[in-house]
């Protein structure tokens, strides 16, 4: 007799603010469909183009099921099966041996968003590193420079209800591809742009969204926050400035006004690349549009200035006001809000921790390549990351990733580039194979994911692997062992008001639920911003104790020779993640590179000719593509791909360094500079293929 086709809720593992809720449809213990959740408010029975075909994924003829240790030389990618037990005993052992000699800090665990969810992305994990006292890691590549920025102003990096745009009369997205990066946030603009509200896009790139913007703004690159001040200065010349709000509940104001004296438009026009006429169009726009909402995510961030940028750019909706009205202000990130109200103390359980030095994701390659590093990095353990993709300096973490004496354990359902280096590959979960709380950073719905099928093979999701590892180094703690639901349980019991009737129980029957927010939430209307000073801080003690200008300024702009590099995302690819599945490989095309016509001809570059892209770091090889998206000195190239135009395995992060932001801790990624060029046969593939790591290539 066939069982009727069970419907399993979840949500979406990966790193996207608009974390859909999605419902499983199971036949047979096989996962037959995967669609959106249509009871989900924000979801509305929605995916996008790449979690449509999820299920590809997770049958993949490609995934690893069985653990993997290296037989060939590192980056070749020869590999023998071995089992659970034999692999654990190895790592355990090479783990202690590593400890005795150097001390626990030789190992690097080393993670990120690639399995978002609150226990299988830093739970248990974090609880064994810590009390090994293994090296911690920055995890500020993305994220965490916006907020830093934003918290030097008003104490958080979140800012209102993202929802609340419905309430707006403009709306200006700012360093925000919507239509790309956030596709179930943008029919929300769009309905409100219906309603009457303006909508401005602030952008170097015409982009989709763009181009459905009533007004593109398209500035030059890091030059953000010069446009804030100048806003600013009109605002306060023109008497347009909420002196009755900033007088009440800012701090510093006077100090500004000094500040913006030398920031006018025409001051700044040079620098932001736009007639001084624009920017005094838009600051009167914004200045007298209530309710004003404006919208960033982390494009402005990765800049060397990212940090300033988003600071100043906070000071605005101070200095008009715009929080008193229900629709205004600033809308980041809601992960702040929803790890407010969670217990995250009870799930990661720092108080376990031992002392330890941290490093950064983003030096990596460095890390694993400094020789005066003490001690040096002998273990790395990667999950939910594949930094041979994801992050600056290609060449040199794949040359640090070949050392011979470096013990790497990779953690993934598939070979990534990271994985072809390491000594063991182990498997691991798809997302409708495992139980997690997925907080979202674009809305404030909670979503229970159901493991909808058992694991393929022998994967075994994070909490479980770091549940064995544990076993394997003899630490029998109940706390290293605690399962997925006592943490989701114990996660969800803070007493917080914002999770009050939000159960267990309920998140598996109905799969969400949203925060008990207030209807009309208006954090900042009366002031109270959670700040040392309880204002918002125009003039911050925190930056001057920290070395920092005290004051919204532009902060460090690089301009270097050649064309600046800006990296984007395409609809149908996310990151390295699809990569290995025909359909979207063939989706994302052979690597390319968009520059302005004027920069062609004077390249002597045409439509659809190979060209070496290259800088001192390296070099990626792609197709050409003439675009009137682009401002002139401009370059653009799509992040994700794992080969370039020669079939190599190399992308665009081989051109991007890890410079560092002015606070926060991340990278100016879109601080790149490159010339382009025709490939000749003094750069064919297989002269590039040798300025890589072996087996980089």
């Amino acid at each position: 007799m066939t069982s009727s086709p069970e419907q399993i809720r979840g949500a979406c593992g990966h790193d996207c603010p608009d974390t859909c809720a999605w419902v499983v449809t199971v036949e047979q213990g096989r996962a037959t469909a995967l669609a959106g959740d249509r009871n989900h408010p924000f979801t509305r029975g929605t995916l996008c183009a790449k979690v449509n075909h999820y299920l590809d994924r997770v049958y993949h003829p490609d995934r690893v099921l069985h653990p993997l240790r290296r037989t060939g030389p590192k980056g070749s990618g020869q590999f023998e099966r071995v089992s659970w037990d034999e692999a654990l005993a190895d790592i355990a052992g090479r783990w202690q041996a590593i400890i005795a000699e150097y001390g626990a800090e030789a190992i690097l665990p080393y993670s990120s968003a690639g399995m978002q969810g609150l226990v299988q992305q830093a739970s248990l994990d974090m609880r064994l590193f810590g009390a090994l006292g293994a090296s911690r890691l920055d995890r500020n590549i993305c994220g965490a420079v916006a907020s830093a920025g934003m918290k030097a102003t008003l104490g958080v990096g979140s800012g209102i209800d993202p929802e609340e745009v419905a309430h707006a009369r403009l709306i200006v997205l700012w360093g925000t591809n919507t239509v790309i990066t956030n596709l179930h946030y943008w029919p929300l603009v769009k309905a409100a742009q219906k309603n009457g509200a303006t909508l401005v896009v602030i952008d170097p790139v015409r982009t989709r969204t763009a181009e459905e913007a009533d007004w593109h703004i398209q500035l030059l690159p890091g030059s953000d926050a010069a446009l804030a001040m100048a806003v600013m200065h009109v605002m306060h010349r023109d008497g347009l400035v909420d002196e009755d709000y900033v007088r009440a509940h800012a701090l510093g104001y006077d100090q500004l006004v000094e500040r913006l004296a030398d920031h006018s438009p025409q001051a700044m026009a040079p620098i932001i690349g736009l007639p001084a006429e624009e920017i005094e169009r838009f600051a009167r726009l914004y200045a007298t549009t209530h309710p004003s909402l404006l919208r960033p995510l982390i494009g402005i961030e990765h800049h060397i200035n990212g940090a300033m940028q988003f600071r100043a750019v906070s000071c605005l909706p101070v200095l008009s006001g715009a929080f008193r009205h229900r629709g205004g202000g600033i809308a980041r990130s809601t992960h702040a809000l929803h790890f407010a109200a969670l217990d995250m103390a009870a799930v990661e359980r720092p108080d376990l921790w031992q002392p330890a030095r941290t490093l950064n994701m983003r030096d990596l390659g460095r890390d694993l390549c400094d020789p005066a590093l003490a001690p040096p990095v002998k273990a790395l353990m990667v999950y939910g990351a594949n930094p041979m993709v994801s992050i600056p300096n290609q060449a040199l973490i794949a040359k640090g990733l070949a050392r011979e004496d470096l013990f790497t354990v990779v953690h993934d359902m598939v070979m990534t580039d990271t994985a072809r280096f390491a000594d063991y590959v182990l498997p691991a979960t798809s997302q409708i194979e495992h139980l997690d709380l997925a907080p979202a950073w674009g809305h404030l719905y909670l979503a229970l994911n159901r493991p909808a099928i058992s694991p393929p093979g022998e994967a075994l999701c994070n909490t479980e692997l770091f549940r064995r590892l544990a076993t394997a180094l003899g630490r029998e703690e109940p706390w290293l062992h605690e399962s997925d639901e006592a943490m989701i349980r114990a996660a969800l019991a803070s007493g917080h008001p914002w999770l009050q009737g939000i159960t267990f129980e309920q998140l598996w029957e109905e799969g969400h639920a949203r925060l008990a927010a207030p209807e009309d939430w208006r954090p900042f209307a009366d002031g109270q911003f959670p700040t040392p000073s309880g204002k918002a801080e125009l003039w911050s003690e925190t930056l001057a104790a920290m070395g920092q200008d005290p004051l919204p300024g532009l902060g460090a702009i690089r301009r270097e020779a050649g064309l600046q590099l800006i990296t984007g995302k395409q609809l149908a690819v996310l990151n390295s993640g699809y990569g290995h599945i025909d359909r979207h490989r063939k989706r994302a095309g052979t690597l390319f590179v968009e520059v302005d016509p004027a920069d062609a001809a004077a390249r002597g570059l045409a439509e659809g000719m190979k060209v070496r892209v290259h800088n001192r770091l390296g070099e990626v090889h792609a197709l050409c593509r003439i675009s009137q998206r682009l401002r002139p000195g401009l370059a653009w190239m799509p992040f994700g791909h794992l080969e370039d135009a020669s079939g190599l395995r190399r992308g665009v992060n081989v051109l991007t360094d890890e410079a560092e932001t002015d606070w926060g801790g991340g990278s100016g990624l879109y601080d790149a500079f490159v010339e382009i060029e025709a490939v000749d046969a003094a750069h064919s593939p297989a002269g590039a293929a040798r300025e890589m790591a072996p087996g980089a290539a």
